[in-house]
């Protein structure tokens, strides 16, 4: 219906989508990312296009003994008409490749500069390590804490036998 209205409005002239994209002066250009584009992929095994966009002579007289009988073509025949449409068969996309390597070797490395900067920091960056930090200096602290009997209900000192002086079982 608003294309019956869109009609009366413009009158009797033909409508072409190719005059309305550049405003009347010629054909649009087809972009190259508009197009489709080839991939080999297990989950969509028959691709947009075909692999080879522009045959060489050769190609061509192949695809046109392909129209014929295919007990006429030989194995290496059939196996360069498949190349033309497909880069990769089956098994191809299937074997693994090595990118497993580069990516643990970007890994480790990353590691090992990661390493080295926390090295440098403590070297550099960080003081020495507190004197509260020794093992002297945690057992007298708690010693206090059981002289003072600090938290004697549910802490440290619920845990300690002072008539035996030792921890409670």
């Amino acid at each position: 219906m608003l294309a019956i209205r869109a009609l009366r409005h413009i009158g009797n002239r033909a409508i072409s989508t190719s005059v309305c994209v550049r405003g009347g002066h010629g054909v649009a250009k087809v972009e190259e990312y508009t197009l489709p584009v080839y991939l080999d992929r297990r989950e969509n095994p028959l691709p947009d296009i075909c692999y080879v966009k522009e045959l060489s002579a050769e190609q061509s007289s192949l695809k046109e003994k392909e129209k014929g009988s295919w007990a006429a073509l030989s194995n290496e025949e059939k196996i360069a008409l498949y190349r033309i449409s497909f880069h990769k068969s089956f098994p191809e996309m299937n074997q693994n490749s090595g990118e497993w390597k580069s990516v643990l070797a970007g890994m480790m490395f990353l590691f090992g500069i990661t390493g080295l900067i926390v090295l440098w920091q403590r070297m550099y960056v960080y003081g020495p390590v507190p004197h509260t930090f020794e093992t002297e200096w945690k057992e007298k602290q708690l010693q206090r804490m059981l002289d003072m009997r600090m938290n004697n209900v549910q802490g440290i000192s619920a845990q300690w036998d002072f008539e035996n002086n030792q921890w409670k079982k």
